[in-house]
Formats: structure tokens, C-alpha cells, sequence
């Protein structure tokens, strides 16, 4: 499994944090946020996460431009944590890339890799 980081902020810490909660054998890239998505739409990565300081603008706005909208998930933002039930639900539903504050991201990414994986 191949998971791409993007987002605005703490790109190295997002990755060592998918490397250490993530599936066994997952393959990791820091990208620039158009990189990472386009690697998403032309199958070259499974998943694409990112931070911000608001979840969604940052962390997805390339995702949702060039993936679309119906693929990506804020999974939090400033005064809303991340929900595990919302973010399995959003993986069973085919959602493909994951934005996030970066104050959240030691609680984010694990559920946003527990979710992963049980698929």
C-alpha cells in the first residue's frame, strides 16, 4: 500500500506517524499537495493524507480539485476532533484522501490507519 502525505504543515511528523500506524509494508512519499493528489487520480498512491491549521483548506484543497470532492474527508478542524465511527464510515464509502489539523494528527492518523486497514 502506497500512502502519500500532503498538507500545509508538519509533512514529516504526518509521515512518521503513517509509517509507525499504518499497514505493514506501507510505502510513504512527502509530495507537494498537487503531486500527492495526482498520484491518488492516476493510481500511483492508495491514500493521500495531509494537515493545516484548518483541516480542509491547506490539508485538501488540491485533493478535492483535481480527485473531487465526493473523495476526500476533513476528518477535523478547529473545535471538531476526529470522530473514528465518521472516518471508517468515510473508507468503507471509497473516500481516498484525509485532511486534518495538525494539532490532531497524533489522534487523526492513527483512526484515519485503523480504518485502512480494516478494509
Amino acid at each position: 500500500m502506497k500512502i502519500v502525505v500532503g498538507g500545509q504543515v508538519d509533512k514529516k511528523e504526518v509521515e512518521a506517524l503513517v509509517k509507525e500506524h499504518g499497514p505493514d509494508g506501507v510505502e510513504t512519499s512527502v509530495k507537494s499537495d498537487v503531486e500527492a493528489a495526482m498520484a491518488v487520480k492516476t493510481g500511483q498512491a492508495d491514500y493521500y493524507v495531509g494537515a493545516c491549521h484548518t483541516g480542509g483548506g491547506g490539508a485538501l484543497a488540491m485533493a478535492i480539485a483535481i480527485i473531487g470532492k465526493p473523495s476526500c474527508e476533513t476528518v477535523s478542524m478547529p473545535g471538531r476532533k476526529p470522530n473514528e465511527e465518521k472516518i471508517l464510515q468515510a473508507v468503507k464509502d471509497g473516500k481516498k484522501a484525509f485532511g486534518f489539523t495538525a494539532d490532531h494528527m497524533e489522534t487523526a492518523v492513527p483512526m484515519i490507519m485503523r480504518a485502512i486497514k480494516a478494509q
